[in-house]
């Protein structure tokens, strides 16, 4: 099986100022394995990228390398800010 977790840190350490804020937590659906994106603020628009194509090409390979039966897979980008928001 594969270990997308494993894909998608191997992706995003290269491109992040602060691996030491960067944490995947992964929640299973019914549906969807959402893998979600915990950054330092200022990592997160290298991430996204300019205009989303950073985070738009990890997406398209962690999509395309689904296997027939799996659940698909939603990568969420979050920070420490927007954490805050939603606990309040």
């Amino acid at each position: 099986m594969l270990d997308i977790k494993a894909l998608i840190q191997t992706m995003i350490e290269p491109l992040i100022e602060f691996p030491e804020d960067f944490e995947i937590k992964v929640v299973e659906g019914e549906e969807f394995t959402e893998y979600h994106l915990h950054l330092n603020p200022e990592d997160i628009g290298r991430v996204i990228g300019r205009r989303g194509r950073v985070i738009r090409s990890i997406r398209t390979i962690v999509y395309s390398i689904r296997q027939r039966g799996q659940k698909r897979s939603k990568i969420i980008v979050q920070d420490d800010a927007t954490d805050q928001l939603e606990d309040e």
